[in-house]
């Protein structure tokens, strides 16, 4: 690999990498129009393993916004990210698939002191993303929920 590919490459993993963090924010934020903005015309999530829906970014910014309603604080951890480039066209690096884990804390809107998360829930998410003309997108999210605990049980559930 010569050292031009090599930088296009580190560019891409940054911008890559940029998007991730983007989506945390935005979920965080309550941010649904920069959600939206984040994903692909055809773009699409499944959220059905955290007891969601799956549709598109439109469809799963609504869903969102109503049920993270219930929760005051929101904080996305999205660590160990693998990222892999592919090939569309015959051109290296058009495509990118990310996994990474999470880790989701968050306190019920009713809980108004600053106090331990009332929910907390883990798991993996599967990120694809396509180079636009706008930069890279979501064409894809998958959400693997592995786990949550609930503060009141303090039991950790599948």
């Amino acid at each position: 690999m010569t050292q031009r590919a090599e930088l296009a490459t580190v560019i891409d993993r940054l911008a890559v990498d940029e998007v991730i963090t983007a989506y945390a924010v935005a979920v965080d934020d309550g941010d649904w129009t920069a959600y939206r903005r984040l994903y692909t015309a055809d773009g699409w999530a499944d959220y059905r393993s955290a007891g969601g829906i799956e549709g598109d970014a439109v469809a799963i910014a609504d869903w969102l916004a109503g049920n993270l309603a219930l929760f005051t604080m929101r904080q996305h951890l999205i660590v160990n990210r693998r990222i892999r480039f592919g090939l569309l066209d015959h051109d290296t690096g058009d495509t990118a698939r990310v996994q990474a884990d999470y880790l989701n804390p968050m306190r019920f809107a009713t809980d108004t002191t600053p106090t331990a998360p009332d929910l907390v829930c883990g798991g993996r998410y599967d990120f694809a993303l396509l180079r636009t003309t706008e930069g890279w997108r979501l064409r894809e999210v998958i959400v693997r929920e592995k786990w949550r605990s609930l503060a009141a049980t303090g039991a950790a559930t599948p």
